[in-house]
């Protein structure tokens, strides 16, 4: 597929690493050419300077080809009126605003605008949207985000592990979990089991999503 991401911020350079990765069309717009510095060295799409709601700007990226775009700036309006730009005037399929206002949800819902809110797992949130993804942001609270994922244990060669054991060493809080095969569900003791591929339901503090979602998110 061919992606565009408008803002090269933590969430933009998120987005556009993980598309770049799986084998898609990159190009990332920000009107800061320093900011493509968070793509990192090994990102190997295409950048350009200028702002994401400007027609010439979005040509030079390739909007006429596009099959999806990420609005993903620190601004609600400019987000919004780069994903009407996007929709409107070039028809691109499948866009998607990140929203920081949630009284602002009524009114992207109206527009008929897909949007991800919250503060962390948004860039994850946008790749699943488009692709299918395991791992879902629920919601933001305070500190804190309730996530819903498949937990991956293979990379760390167990068959299964406590509940107690997760809380204690990533400092996280387990809600509920579902069996893989969608046999049975449970509120968790500390004692309960969890297996590989089993959806689990978790509170998890914002700076530490990004080390549990490596180690323990199944992707797949």
């Amino acid at each position: 597929m061919n992606i565009i991401v408008v803002g090269s911020g933590r969430v933009g350079s998120r987005i556009a690493g993980l598309f770049a990765n799986n084998g898609h069309n990159v190009v990332v717009i920000d009107n800061n050419p320093t900011a493509f510095l968070s793509l990192g060295h090994g990102f190997n799409g295409r950048t350009v300077v200028g702002i994401g709601f400007d027609e010439s700007t979005l040509i030079k990226a390739g909007i006429e080809e596009c099959d999806v775009l990420a609005a993903v700036t620190n601004l609600d309006n400019a987000n919004l009126m780069a994903a009407e730009v996007a929709r409107k005037l070039f028809g691109v399929k499948h866009v998607i605003a990140r929203l920081y206002n949630p009284n602002r949800e009524i009114t992207y819902s109206q527009l008929g605008i897909d949007y991800v809110s919250g503060t962390s797992l948004v860039a994850e949130e946008i790749f699943g949207k488009v692709l299918s993804g395991h791992s879902s942001h629920l919601d933001a609270f305070g500190d804190f985000e309730i996530i819903r994922f498949a937990i991956d244990l293979a990379t760390q060669k167990k068959e299964f592990v406590k509940v107690k054991q997760l809380e204690r060493e990533h400092d996280i809080r387990i809600i509920a979990f579902e069996r893989k095969d969608g046999s049975a569900s449970s509120i968790p003791t500390p004692e309960s089991i969890i297996y590989h591929g089993d959806m689990v339901l978790a509170c998890v503090r914002n700076e530490l999503i990004d080390s549990f979602s490596a180690k323990y998110i199944l992707h797949e």
